[in-house]
């Protein structure tokens, strides 16, 4: 299912219980909001998309292609991140990188079996009123990963911009003045490659 731009900024699902829209979290994208009240253990949507194994995940991790597997067994989690139909994918972690003063988690992951299949709900947890975003807590385990995931990505980042001053160096450095001698001397270099 292809979504129109002028459709994905606000979607409201079939049962007319959800819609999704910007999100109150700073850089959080999108968001899951009630569009009726539920109430504490009440379904508030599934969390649907692909069944895959933990393998697959973990390959498309490798990829990308990350952020939206929940894991039941090594053999079935779901990952939503190539169905944006799917609205559970849109529910966000107030307890995430981009927490609000008076924004706190309102739901819960629940695996129930549903004819005979196990299924992934978000549950709320406590009133969520109409109106409101739905959070739910993402699991340690996805933080941790995101933190040293974000370490190895502002590592490359420093390696590039180190690599990107020693090409600019380097090009300075070809660059004869009027009196014949380079912009950078050698001391010089070895010094702005300490700090880069």
């Amino acid at each position: 299912m292809k979504i129109s731009k002028k459709a994905k900024s606000t979607l409201v699902d079939s049962n007319g219980v959800v819609k999704i829209k910007t999100s109150q979290l700073p850089n959080a994208g999108k968001g899951l909001f009630a569009l009726v009240e539920f109430k504490r253990g009440d379904i508030v949507c599934e969390y649907e998309g692909e069944i895959v194994t933990w393998a697959e995940c973990e390959r498309r991790s490798n990829e990308g292609h990350e952020g939206y597997a929940f894991f039941m067994t090594n053999n079935l989690c779901v990952d939503a991140y190539f169905t944006p139909w799917a609205f559970g994918r849109y529910a966000n972690d107030a307890r995430g990188v981009g927490r609000v003063n008076g924004l706190r988690n309102n739901a819960q992951y629940e695996i129930k079996r549903r004819d005979g299949v196990q299924k992934v709900f978000i549950v709320a947890t406590r009133t969520i009123q109409p109106g409101q975003e739905v959070f739910v807590h993402y699991g340690d385990d996805y933080w941790r990963y995101l933190d040293g995931t974000r370490e190895i990505i502002l590592e490359r980042e420093r390696q590039k911009r180190k690599e990107n001053k020693l090409k600019k160096l380097a090009v300075e450095n070809r660059s004869p003045l009027k009196n014949g001698h380079s912009k950078t001397t050698p001391k010089k270099l070895k010094k702005e490659l300490e700090f880069a």
